[in-house]
This record gives C-alpha cells, sequence and structure tokens, in this order.
C-alpha cells in the first residue's frame, strides 16, 4: 500500500511538470502564428479589433499573458473565456463536451475489448483453419484503414443504403453505437492480434501442458490458466489505445456531428480560440496521464511478478 501510494505521488508530480510543459510549448506555437483570433473577421475596423484584443487582454506583453492564463489556471482552475463562442467559458465548453466523447470512447474500448479478446482467443484455438486466417486479415485490415475511411464506409453502407442508423446526432444508443464502432474497430484488430500471440505463447507453458495432462476440459484451462496470462500485453496496449480513442474521435465527432470535446477542438483550432484550444490541449494531456497510471497499476495487480518503481 505504501509502495502504491508512493508511485500515485511521483506520477501525480510528473504530470503537473508535463502539464507545465505542455502548456509552455502549446502557448509558444499558438502565438509564433501570425495573426490573432479577431484578424480573419470580414470587414472589422481596427478601432473594433482593439477593443476585442483589450477585452481578452491581447494587447498585453507576450508573457504577462502566459504569468496570467497560468495563474488562473493554476490558482483558479479558470482557463478563460472562448474567443469565438459568446459567453461561454472554457470550462462550460469542456463540461459539456467531455460527457459526450467520454461516452463514445467508453463504448468503443468495450466494443474493441470484447470483439478483440473473442476474436484473438478463436484464431488461437483453431490455429491454422479458415477460421484464423480470415480473422487476422480482418484485423490486419483493421489496423491499415483508417477510422474516418472506416466511418464513411460504414455511413454508405449503414445510414443510406441499409438505413440502420441515423446520420447524426446525439442522445439514444442507436445514434452513438455507429461512431463507437467505428472508433473501436481499428482497437479492437490490434487487441485481437495482442490476444492471438499473447494465447499462443501462453499455452506452451509448462502449467498449461500439466492442465491438459491432467484432463481437465478445454474451456476450463483457456479461461483459467491461458488466458489471464495472455491478456497481459492487452492491458499494457490499453493506454495507447485510450490514446488512439481520443485522437480518433476528434475526427469522428466532426465526421458525425457530435458535440463533444473533438470538434471544439477542431474548430477551436481553424478559428484560432487560443484558450479552447489550450484547454483541449490540457484536458487530453490529464486523461493519457491518468490512464497510463490506471494501466500500469492494473499491470502490477494482475502479475504480483511486476513491481510499481
Amino acid at each position: 500500500m505504501r509502495d502504491l501510494a508512493g508511485y500515485i505521488l511521483k506520477r501525480g508530480l510528473w504530470m503537473v511538470l508535463t502539464l507545465w510543459v505542455v502548456y509552455s510549448i502549446s502557448f509558444a506555437l499558438m502565438r509564433s502564428v501570425p495573426g490573432n483570433p479577431f484578424s480573419s473577421e470580414r470587414g472589422m475596423p481596427p478601432a473594433i479589433e482593439l477593443q476585442m484584443k483589450a477585452r481578452y487582454n491581447l494587447d498585453a506583453p507576450i508573457m504577462q499573458q502566459y504569468v496570467d492564463i497560468l495563474k488562473g489556471i493554476v490558482f483558479r482552475g479558470d482557463m478563460g473565456w472562448s474567443y469565438k463562442l459568446e459567453d461561454y467559458s472554457v470550462n462550460q465548453v469542456i463540461a459539456e463536451g467531455f460527457p459526450v466523447s467520454a461516452s463514445l470512447a467508453i463504448f468503443a474500448l468495450v466494443f474493441a475489448l470484447i470483439l478483440g479478446i473473442t476474436a484473438g482467443v478463436i484464431s488461437a484455438v483453431y490455429r491454422r483453419t479458415p477460421a484464423d486466417t480470415a480473422l487476422m486479415m480482418a484485423a490486419v485490415l483493421g489496423i491499415a484503414v483508417p477510422n474516418f475511411v472506416i466511418a464513411s464506409i460504414a455511413i454508405l453502407l449503414f445510414v443510406f443504403m441499409l438505413q440502420l442508423f441515423p446520420a447524426a446526432g446525439w442522445g439514444t444508443l442507436s445514434q452513438i453505437a455507429l461512431p463507437a464502432l467505428c472508433l473501436g474497430m481499428p482497437i479492437a484488430a490490434y487487441i485481437a492480434r495482442l490476444t492471438r500471440t499473447g494465447m499462443l505463447e501462453t499455452m506452451t507453458k509448462d502449467h498449461v501442458r500439466t492442465a491438459f495432462a491432467k484432463g481437465l476440459p478445454r474451456h476450463k484451462v483457456i479461461t483459467r490458466h491461458v488466458l489471464p496470462g495472455a491478456l497481459l500485453p492487452v492491458v499494457s496496449y490499453l493506454g495507447p489505445a485510450v490514446a488512439r480513442v481520443l485522437t480518433g474521435s476528434v475526427v469522428l465527432e466532426k465526421i458525425f456531428a457530435l458535440p463533444g470535446m473533438g470538434s471544439h477542438f477542431i474548430n477551436a483550432a481553424l478559428q484560432r480560440d487560443y484558450t479552447v484550444a489550450m484547454g483541449m490541449v490540457l484536458i487530453y494531456t490529464v486523461l493519457l496521464f491518468v490512464m497510463n497510471t490506471l494501466v500500469d497499476i492494473t499491470y502490477s495487480i494482475i502479475d504480483p511478478r511486476v513491481k510499481l518503481q
């Protein structure tokens, strides 16, 4: 328990340092682009542009802007006001978009785990059979094809041709099912390959051969002795899988017109909405850091030989 507390404390300190570095780099990159959030407004008189810059403190020196925004985030948890969404703070934008993105990510990960582990187990148990070949070919295809291409094909097939799902929107299971399937498909392909490889490696272990020699039923040997060891690579992959879910959802939310953080992120980047873009980058960084920490802790629980450093 003491090791776990110390590990979490160290990871927390590293997260603070990482957030500061990400904030500094993002701030520098945003300000290095020529222009400002209001310079692209058509026909805006120079006096009005100056007033808008003064309202959002964009007329202050760069270092003062850097310090003021950082102080607001650290001491008040306030990321400022959106430059493009009138009367909306960044905190409000995140509060409205996060539940949508989180729901999409959870559905996609659950789908990927169920489909990927099932396909990997079947492929390993029936090795060198047509089922194994078909599943691994599908896995290679799922890894190679980007999820936005999968989404385009799925929309043509399931929305316009078969009319099984709505084209866009949010709030019902039918509206979340198709984007979650498209987002989770590449992850399911990776998990299937990892599960198959882990299963084949674990099945050569002495304790598994002993279990078969004792006459235990095949399904019991697989579920009790093979599968737990085979899932360790899958657990390790969950950290990068979360990263793929978050980055993939940015595009898919735009394709399916979902009101999540990804849509706000793209709009903020295109419209130079500095505060919203910064807030999204920091939130994504926190989510990735927390998920990687949880994966490390889970791995040490599953395999006691792994010690938290």
